[in-house]
């Protein structure tokens, strides 16, 4: 783990609560609706989850040294939902995770103004993970609400329930002030 000065901290941590909050989602799915669009021409739970992990692999494999944007990359094939089962796509999904992770544990201080290509357009380190958290976000949101379209009435708050926030303030303002980051409360 980065440490709490590492200028990546942060966003490591905001990656960490993106992973939990959309894993905490589909469980609350069937492997059926993991796979079923909402609709013909929108993206399954399963696609999303494909795609961020082909992003992830392709991104931080050898970022230092090659473009972020892999020959062996088949975007559009990330897609079309072709795995045998859902332990396949789930053991794909923790890879992708993994690479960018472990990336991540990479990176010195020293290092977050180097430039790599994505697309071979220079990003410094430090906007590669930029870009990589606002695409984590953009894509999590959208896993989420289709599986709370999937739940239903059925659904349970991932965060602070409608109508509780009051109380959780009221919770929340009577501990000691503390340093946490997103993840920390859940």
């Amino acid at each position: 783990m980065l440490k709490e000065t590492h200028p990546l901290y942060g966003a490591s941590r905001l990656l960490e609560y993106y992973k939990m909050m959309t894993e905490k989602a589909i469980t609350r799915i069937t492997g059926e609706q993991l796979r079923t669009p909402q609709q013909p021409g929108l993206n399954s739970v399963a696609v999303l989850m494909q795609h961020l992990a082909g992003n992830f692999l392709s991104r931080w494999t050898n970022f230092r040294t090659e473009d972020g944007e892999k020959p062996w990359r088949n975007r559009d094939s990330e897609f079309e939902d072709d795995f045998e089962s859902v332990k396949e796509l789930i053991d794909y999904w923790e890879k992708g995770w993994n690479c960018l992770f472990d990336a991540i544990q990479t990176i010195r201080e020293d290092e977050i103004s180097d430039i790599i290509y994505i697309r071979n357009e220079g990003h410094t380190i430090l906007e590669a993970i930029e870009r990589q958290l606002a695409h984590v976000a953009y894509h999590s949101g959208q896993i989420v609400y289709i599986c709370k379209v999937f739940a239903g009435d059925e659904w349970k708050s991932l965060t602070i329930p409608k109508g509780k926030t009051e109380e959780y303030n009221l919770k929340k303002f009577s501990e000691k002030k503390s340093r946490g980051i997103y993840r920390d409360r859940t």
